[in-house]
């Protein structure tokens, strides 16, 4: 063979090769150190879950994560005041270079379960697994850093501050560079899923959440005597007319095999028995799967509100809080993630995550770069665990906390090994 026939040899085939050989045996390296750490991360998501911080006040939570990386060895950044950004270099740096996202923001609940490590913050609770998302990515930064000399790379791990409310602590990174200085070229994100029996995980290519915008509509007239609404617009009677015409915009406008949302979820007006209001609130959302038509959709609703209202005579405000876009799995990234978590879990453990209409921020990454955002099970029912998000009783089965950093760890060394049409 010459010498120029075993250079091409060695650049076509060694992605084959390190696939076929290299990848398990790191793997099972990966596995391995996921179960030696797992009662340390368990203790580190308990602390966590006992100090909730509420969106863009993460500051003891940014403290946290920033100690932690100091103890790995691990530099890193702030950035939008409370998020961190570490970075891991493996062998050949610039080769590949993947981004790993964790939410560490909680909700405006109060915790009701009665366990050891319940929220010690009256009113706020992680009820949406962040502090499990927060867990597996500091699991993963340190067993990536422990075998960095076995991987290519780079990977720049993302935690990021107010996922929960707009305009999404994602959409702030980004226009603070995250993506940028280095570039990565795919980034992958987990979610809970406590309806999914811990043990398993969930993929899908192509739209796999909607966007979420927020709509603020007031109603205004003069106001007046209930005992004489001919001298007025009744406010109330308008803003009613309102809440069911605006179904038409989903009914009417859109394509069926689109799905959409519109709610109207608050109606607040009047404050005693014989008095017209001089306005009417309403507040809602509306969800969406395709981005041409989310943006049509508000011109359609802000058209609609102000006529429909003027024709009763009274006057509509109308804004739209433009929040998260859909979020986009890449089709090519995608399937090699779900083949690298069949390697990883067995195949029997890999399943398909269905289509949501509720929204990530997330979506805001993978409208820029290739993104993977995929469900890590949490659920057991043996053991009661089966709330959803989102409620006071919310919690996980912590054997998932071993299986949420492995797999990230995995994601994160294991995708220099993915062709390059993953980032076409």
């Amino acid at each position: 063979m010459q010498e120029p026939d075993l250079i091409l040899w060695c650049e076509e085939t060694w992605p084959v090769f390190a696939s076929a050989y290299l990848r398990p045996m790191l793997l099972q390296k990966i596995k391995h150190l996921a179960s030696q750490y797992k009662n340390e991360f368990i203790g580190i998501r308990q602390h966590l879950h006992a100090h909730p911080e509420l969106s863009y006040k993460e500051f003891e939570t940014s403290q946290y994560v920033q100690q932690k990386l100091r103890d790995y060895k691990i530099p890193f950044e702030v950035k939008a005041a409370t998020g961190v950004v570490g970075l891991i270099e493996g062998k050949n740096p610039s080769s590949r270079i993947v981004a790993l996202r964790a939410d560490m923001d909680a909700l405006p609940i109060n915790e009701e379960n009665d366990v050891p490590y319940k929220s010690t913050k009256t009113g706020i609770m992680h009820a949406c697994g962040h502090d499990v998302h927060t867990t597996c990515l500091l699991g993963a930064a340190k067993i990536l850093s422990e075998t960095k000399a076995e991987w290519e790379g780079t990977v720049k791990l993302i935690f990021q501050p107010g996922e929960e409310k707009n305009p999404g602590g994602a959409s702030l990174l980004i226009n603070e560079g995250v993506l940028q200085n280095p570039a990565p070229q795919c980034i992958f994100g987990l979610h809970v899923n406590p309806q999914l029996e811990v043990g398993k995980l969930s993929f899908r290519g192509g739209k796999v959440m909607a966007s979420a915008d927020e709509l603020y509509i007031t109603v205004r007239s003069k106001g007046g005597h209930a005992a004489a609404p001919h001298l007025t617009a009744d406010t109330i009677l308008v803003a009613s007319h309102l809440v069911v015409g605006l179904q038409q915009v989903i009914s009417r406008n859109r394509d069926p095999f689109t799905p959409s949302v519109l709610t109207v979820s608050s109606f607040q007006g009047g404050y005693t028995t014989n008095v017209i209001p001089s306005e009417v609130k309403l507040m809602g959302t509306f969800r969406a799967m395709d981005e041409g038509w989310r943006f049509k959709a508000h011109g359609i609703i802000k058209k609609l509100a102000k006529e429909l209202v003027e024709s009763m005579g009274a006057e509509a405000d109308v804004h739209i809080d433009v929040g998260y876009p859909t979020v986009y799995n890449n089709e090519a990234l995608n399937d090699y993630a779900k083949s690298l978590a069949a390697d990883f879990m067995g195949k029997e453990k890999v399943e398909e995550t269905e289509v949501r209409m509720g929204a990530e921020d997330f979506g805001y990454y993978s409208q820029k770069i290739p993104g993977c955002f995929f469900r890590l099970g949490t659920a057991n029912k043996a053991k009661g665990l089966t709330s959803g998000v989102h409620t006071p009783t919310f919690n996980i089965d912590e054997d998932a906390i071993e299986i949420g950093m492995g797999m990230m760890a995995v994601f994160g060394s294991s995708a220099n090994f993915f062709s390059s049409q993953a980032t076409a």
